[in-house]
């Protein structure tokens, strides 16, 4: 816990133990768990109930806001009778004794999601989510214009690796030309207001737990969720640039058909799907834009010594996403002007 400044102290808070009905003393160990560009996870056992919590340090906040772990905090509550995400016990955002936010969450059994073999599972978590009725007065962000939302976010997030001189000038040429294409999709998409419920934007296979055929399976990072399409969500999880992440899958046309056809058949006449497919197809190649101006823009933090969180992991996928052959993929199969 040492990484975190303050956290061995903050621990010992009465606050703190009172909320999640702690012992006086410190007696129960953290142990870490994993940590991604913008958090750092810890597990412990409860020495009193003998459950298992994963406390959450936020370092960082991709939609630039204040309250991070507390919007992150209210995502999961709005969902929690979805039974496909984690129970959320405890949350400070106030940073008055942190410069970090904390949220203190169940933890889950479970595996990263097998795109070879837990497509079907992962349908059946997605749908299930989806179903929850929340309404836009819910306080989730709702971009108007969703498509234009991510484009905005990308030229905001690649400005960082074309002002920067450490970037590569022909990538910066190749991630432009992909640009220009992404707001040429936008002309052609209609913008009208289809079901709408919480969506979770970032959905890697290692924010999947999956315990398999008969156990439950768990969608558990909610750093960005957001009120808007399904059909975001899956445009997301079926793009290359999130498939790639942390695996080397790529999934082809045939096996892209089938996960929908599995979602459509899961969401069982909960909410209408009519439609649906058409937009997920335009989602993905504008989430690819996302993935790869991310990459750009994370490529420049990593550079800087005195960066917090450094996964070296990451830092290889951050170079290959930016690797010319990687661009050209993307050009020739998902940005084919027609």
């Amino acid at each position: 816990m040492n990484r975190i400044e303050g956290l061995d102290k903050y621990i010992k808070l009465p606050s703190y133990r009172n909320a999640m009905e702690l012992p006086h003393e410190v007696c129960e160990e953290y142990r870490l768990l994993a940590q991604g560009e913008y958090n750092i996870n810890y597990i412990f056992t409860h020495p009193v109930s003998g459950k298992e919590f994963l406390l959450r340090v936020n370092c960082g906040s991709q939609m630039h806001l204040e309250d991070q772990i507390e919007y992150e905090y209210h995502a999961l509550k709005l969902l929690q009778d979805s039974g496909r995400t984690p129970r959320v016990f405890y949350v400070d955002g106030s940073l008055e004794n942190l410069k970090h936010g904390v949220l203190v969450m169940e933890y889950l059994p479970g595996v990263s999601l097998d795109y070879h073999k837990d497509m079907t599972l992962a349908a059946q978590c997605l749908a299930d989510i989806h179903s929850v009725p929340v309404s836009a007065e819910e306080g989730l962000l709702c971009p108007e214009n969703p498509l234009k939302a991510i484009l905005e976010e990308c030229e905001e997030m690649v400005k960082v690796y074309m002002d920067s001189p450490l970037g590569s000038d022909e990538t910066k040429r190749k991630i432009r030309s992909l640009m220009e294409r992404g707001w040429e999709r936008l002309e052609q998409f209609d913008n009208q207001k289809d079901y709408q419920c919480c969506i979770n934007t970032e959905l890697n296979s290692t924010n999947f737990l999956i315990g398999g055929e008969g156990e439950r399976n768990y969608l558990i990072d909610w750093e960005k969720p957001l009120y808007g399409d399904p059909a975001q969500d899956l445009g997301h999880f079926l793009a290359p640039t999130t498939t790639f992440w942390k695996t080397d899958v790529i999934l082809d046309p045939k096996e892209t058909k089938k996960f929908l056809d599995e979602y459509i058949k899961a969401v069982n006449g909960r909410f209408s799907t009519v439609g649906l497919k058409e937009r997920v197809y335009t989602y993905i190649p504008i989430t690819c834009l996302r993935g790869v101006t991310w990459c750009a823009m994370a490529w420049v933090e990593y550079q800087q010594p005195d960066k917090l969180i450094f996964n070296e992991s990451t830092y290889k996928k951050l170079k290959a996403y930016l690797s010319h052959d990687f661009l050209g993929m993307l050009s020739k199969y998902y940005f084919m002007r027609g």
